[in-house]
């Protein structure tokens, strides 16, 4: 998962704000088409020879955003005449240096925006009161409005205007990387949204990231039908991630695996449904048996009242913040059109369709046949996060803890060991010391993230929990999927053509890398993976990972859809909603394959609370994670993530095209997953 400060001010607030058509451009504001008019003219006729599209484009655009308090109709004309840059050369000048002052705003604030979350956000004692405060302090709130108090903001939208995803679709494949470096300036002014509600969507934020970076379950004080405890006494795991990979890690128990899967998928469902009382939340006070609810005190049983719903309120806090947006956006009035046609730029209903034509595909139940046979046994709703076709599955997890426990005693270790892992894949000794020098390991309060670095002189963050005894094996997981992400921040920043380009097309392209990584984590640690089915494993593997994020993206999206089709909904009512959707989608694409129906696991995410609608972004990077795989089968793989991740945010399509000469779809996985099922049987 990432966390960055240019992604939620830019993607947020810039990118996913108003993309007026030319029609609503001039009607909603007090310029007029006359005025327009006339501004198009005067400059016409003050710089002959201009292209006249791109000129009434950019005249428009800046229309759009012009309010009374700017200025009278004749200041416009005024403004624009006296603003344009019609010449070439001085054209790309002016690229430059807005690039250059925009990079070092940008990159400052990223750096504050750390500063004030770090004591919230890593294990630095104990969290006072005021740091929260600091913490959901936006020092960005300001910017984009002042820019259009001085004007900068209106000479961008003039000579840079805006490009519609659509536009850049079509126009894209034919654009040099400096006129991508325009269109993506651009899109820096496209609304404008009081600073006011900059700071409330960011305080918003970071409460959701506190209220999930502090809910533990303490798994020694677990209780099963018979009062016995099967987690080890000082076992603390986060929800969602740590949960799931404990089911995940339990596959190599022979012994009390499936019981210990059992009770955390039966923890899940109470997390879920809300009925997990509240004292057991990041509590080892009390012992508490999932299965009956209760909860006992020295061994006595006490009345323990549930959260109740106070994981709901947390997802309408940002419904509503994310609503306040919408009267800013009169093109794109809902946050779920702005998550995927602005920010994904990819609309909604394709993403849908894309999701549920994969949920649907007669090669899931094949693929579940296979993992009963594996398993001896029926499937069970856990099994949505069935590991076995991984290297590591068979591998006792006791053994890899006391390998990344003693490798990595602490972040410093981890850190001090980036170069040499970079070299293990292949980069050159300068590049990897490189990339190296330029990602800080921090310990991480939660699950861990990677922050990336928004100026070339800063460095990227990689956040990662690592408990006294040393970074277990989990965390080590999760830390080198991180670390994939920091590599493409790093590379996508530096090496791109132009700082205004710089990143990826949207987050499934840098969970792609992280993927990437992550699936090479044993090969890090010398431990080489000698089976020869094991591409057909690999397949498998992604397939089955595709499977369940689907579902839970789908999920995601029909809550954001519900909560727009009842904006005065409750907490309890979206409770309601989620468990409703969550088994609704769960009985469609879930229950003919594992023969259960009505289960709510899909709603365990904790992304649906800290990162809406960011899920989506898994399943596309999966996606993105195959079809880069069958590509490293046939190239180097070093010299190739090196030039494919300085591609810079050019479109998903574009992107791919120039990355691997094909498009995003569902056709690679699936037509490989018949081949490897065939070749299983």
């Amino acid at each position: 998962m990432i966390k960055n400060y240019i992604l939620i001010l830019v993607c947020f607030v810039m990118i996913s704000a108003c993309q007026t058509t030319e029609k609503k451009q001039s009607t909603t504001v007090g310029i007029s088409d006359a005025t327009i008019s006339g501004a198009i003219k005067s400059v016409s006729e003050a710089y002959q020879g201009t292209d006249a599209a791109l000129l009434e484009k950019g005249v428009r655009h800046a229309a759009s955003l012009w309010r009374d308090t700017d200025g009278t109709p004749e200041d416009f004309i005024s403004f624009c005449t006296e603003n344009f840059v019609a010449d070439p050369a001085k054209k790309e000048a002016t690229f430059i240096r807005f690039s250059e002052y925009f990079e070092s705003l940008f990159g400052h604030f990223n750096k504050l925006t750390l500063d004030m979350q770090e004591n919230v956000q890593l294990q630095k004692g104990e969290v006072l009161s005021i740091d929260p405060m600091f913490a959901a302090y936006n020092p960005g709130a300001h910017l984009m409005n002042d820019f259009y108090g001085n004007k900068i903001a209106f000479i961008v939208a003039l000579n840079f205007p805006y490009f519609s995803t659509e536009e850049k679709n079509v126009l894209g494949a034919g654009w040099s990387p400096t006129e991508w470096g325009f269109a993506r300036l651009g899109d820096v002014f496209s609304s404008r949204v009081p600073s006011e509600l900059v700071q409330r969507a960011s305080k918003v934020s970071s409460e959701g990231d506190a209220y999930i970076a502090d809910y533990n379950i303490y798994m020694g004080n677990l209780l099963n039908k018979d009062n016995q405890k099967l987690f080890p006494a000082d076992m603390v795991l986060l929800s969602h991630w740590n949960l799931r990979d404990e089911i995940k890690a339990n596959y190599a128990n022979k012994e009390i695996g499936y019981e210990k899967q059992a009770m955390i998928y039966q923890v899940m469902q109470r997390i879920v449904d809300q009925s997990i009382p509240k004292v057991v939340i990041n509590s080892g006070k009390q012992d508490w048996n999932p299965v009956t609810n209760e909860v006992f005190v020295a061994g006595a049983k006490t009345e323990s009242p549930a959260e109740t719903d106070g994981r709901y309120q947390q997802i309408l806090n940002n419904f509503h913040v994310y609503q306040a947006y919408d009267e800013y956006n009169p093109a794109m009035p809902t946050a779920i059109q702005r998550a995927f046609s602005a920010g994904m730029q990819i609309p909604q209903p394709e993403v849908e369709k894309l999701f549920t034509e994969f949920l649907a595909s007669p090669q899931i139940k094949e693929v579940a046949e296979i993992i009963k046979k594996r398993l001896g046994r029926d499937l069970q709703p856990w099994d949505i996060w069935y590991d076995g076709f991984k290297a590591r599955s068979s591998i006792n997890e006791e053994m890899l803890n006391s390998i990344t426990e003693k490798k990595y005693p602490n972040a410093a270790a981890f850190e001090a060991d980036l170069e040499n892992m970079l070299l293990k894949f292949g980069f050159a000794k300068e590049k990897a010391a490189f990339l190296a020098s330029r990602i800080a390991v921090d310990p991480a309060r939660g699950s861990g993230h990677a922050w990336g670095a928004s100026m070339k002189a800063e460095k990227a963050h990689l956040r990662t929990r690592i408990p006294a005894t040393g970074m277990n094996y989990k965390g080590y997981n999760i830390a080198i999927h991180e670390f994939g992400h920091n590599v493409e921040q790093t590379i996508s920043l530096n090496d791109v053509p132009n700082y205004m380009i710089n990143g990826v097309p949207n987050t499934a392209f840098t969970e792609a890398l992280a993927f990437v990584f992550q699936e090479r984590d044993l090969f890090l640690l010398n431990m080489k993976d000698s089976n020869p089915d094991k591409e057909i494993l690999k397949t498998l593997d992604i397939f089955w990972s595709l499977y369940e994020i689907m579902g839970v993206s789908v999920v995601d999206m029909k809550m954001w859809q519900w909560l727009y089709a009842n904006p005065n909904a409750t907490a309890a009512e979206l409770r309601d909603a989620v468990l409703q959707i969550t088994k609704e989608i769960w009985n469609a694409y879930y229950a003919p394959v594992f023969g259960q129906k009505d289960q709510p696991i899909l709603g365990i995410y904790s992304h649906m609370i800290n990162s809406p609608m960011y899920l989506p972004n898994y399943a596309f990077g999966h996606l993105i994670h195959f079809q880069l795989e069958e590509h490293f089968k046939t190239h180097e793989f070093a010299p190739e993530v090196l030039r494919i991740f300085a591609l810079g945010q050019l479109t998903p399509n574009e992107w791919m095209k120039k990355a691997i000469g094909t498009p995003l779809s569902n056709e690679a996985i699936l037509k490989a997953t018949e081949e490897a099922v065939a070749k299983m049987k």
